[in-house]
């Protein structure tokens, strides 16, 4: 389960990859949210053109048994949202002042944030840990702003005495996954789940045995479908103007995540190398 399950930001983020039928109903409840709870699974079907079996479809791709326990979530959401339309996501405009700016940055940072709690998943965060703490060694993929997040991963694993590296194009990719084995994790990067360098470096690394840990945006996509552990963020729908800024912040919480969990349960084992590369920096600083 989710850490904290919001529906609405579930069907905002998987429509791109819904059926068009099920799109249909998203995009209802998404435009008519405030009725939707008060709608028997039958008049819903009729104002989306659907049918009952479709919705309930609907249903269970967003991961609820039955209409139900759709609608119950959806009430509960409705209090985040109205939070969110107070504060909501705002791409870079022409023209726009430094206040306005560092407001509107900021807010978008924190709501991707705020958004990723809501489809994080603690079960996969949990066997996300357990296997970073017991493997061999870590292998960090990522393009552009993604591979900008593993180069932050591997700063913080490093730190702590794991064997780990980031490969950030497409020939060190497949080379490092050639060489991955069994006992060693690849955490693959990527907001779209569809960069090609990506997945094919998934490929080669699922086929040696490695454990495949995906951190990427929470809809269907071929890295999500390939991952044996799936770390879902959630980002804001805007223009190509604002780049990665959401989904990189999003990404980089998750590792810090993933960095602390291990770090906590190891604390008596890796204090010592959190010491010493805390004193050799500091050593640095004050020369």
């Amino acid at each position: 389960m989710a850490i904290n399950d919001n529906v609405l930001i579930k069907i905002r983020q998987m429509k791109t990859s819904l059926t068009p039928v099920e799109k249909a109903v998203g995009e209802y409840i998404l435009e008519n949210v405030e009725e939707i709870p008060h709608l028997s699974i039958k008049n819903l079907a009729r104002l989306t053109k659907t049918s009952d079996a479709s919705v309930l479809r609907f249903c269970k791709t967003m991961g609820y048994p039955g209409y139900r326990s759709f609608i119950v979530s959806i009430s509960a959401s409705l209090g985040s949202m109205h939070e969110e339309d107070a504060n909501p996501y705002r791409d870079i405009q022409p023209g726009d002042d430094l206040s306005t700016i560092i407001l509107n940055i900021s807010r978008t940072n924190s709501q991707s944030i705020e958004d990723t709690l809501q489809v994080i998943n603690k079960s996969e965060i949990a066997r996300a840990v357990d296997v970073l703490r017991s493997c061999r060694r870590i292998a960090f993929f990522g393009i552009g702003a993604s591979g900008l997040v593993g180069t932050d991963a591997e700063q913080k694993f490093t730190r702590i005495n794991k064997m780990c590296h980031t490969y950030t194009d497409g020939h060190s990719m497949l080379t490092a996954a050639t060489l991955l084995e069994k006992g060693d994790v690849a955490i693959f990067i990527s907001n779209s789940g569809e960069t090609v360098e990506i997945l094919d470096a998934l490929e080669i690394a699922k086929k040696n045995g490695a454990c495949l840990i995906a951190i990427t945006k929470y809809t269907k996509s071929r890295l999500a479908d390939q991952a044996n552990i799936l770390l879902s963020i959630s980002t804001p729908e805007i223009t190509i103007r604002s780049g990665a800024m959401g989904s990189r912040i999003a990404m980089l919480t998750v590792v810090d995540i993933l960095f602390a969990g291990v770090a906590s349960a190891e604390y008596q084992h890796v204090k010592k190398y959190l010491a010493k590369t805390h004193n050799i920096v500091a050593g640095k600083q004050r020369r």
